[in-house]
């Protein structure tokens, strides 16, 4: 398996940020509890857990399986992932959260295109 790059950072005003807040977000968005995410992802709840606790990084793959659970592309996810980054370092992530969510489960059903354009104008307004 092959990992997903360290989307970490830290500086000197910011939080350190990695994708396991943006998953945990999703994942309460979408009212998934923590032991049914972890049964979909066929992994354990400590390991769902340390992925969200930002202690692990989750693979290529396991992000391949968020997205399908989902519904979405993997660049979608990882684009929000960036997006959420940015937002932070801002100190308007929460804002972007809701937002996007929000606009997410609107156009779930307009296909993934437009999800992709929509990611993409949020990222260009940060």
């Amino acid at each position: 398996m092959r990992n997903l790059p360290n989307l970490s950072f830290i500086g000197h005003e910011r939080k350190s940020f990695m994708i396991g807040d943006v998953l945990k977000r999703i994942r309460l968005i979408y009212g998934y509890k923590a032991s049914e995410m972890s049964s979909l992802l066929g992994i354990s709840n400590s390991y769902l857990s340390e992925i969200e606790n930002n202690k692990k990084q989750p693979s290529l793959d396991l992000l391949n399986s968020y997205a399908k659970i989902y519904g979405i592309k993997l660049s979608s996810l990882i684009l929000l992932a960036e997006s959420f980054e940015e937002a932070s370092s801002h100190n308007k992530a929460q804002e972007l959260v809701k937002k996007t969510m929000l606009r997410l489960i609107d156009l779930m059903s307009k296909g993934e295109e437009k999800l992709d354009e929509l990611l993409e104008d949020d990222d260009k307004k940060i």
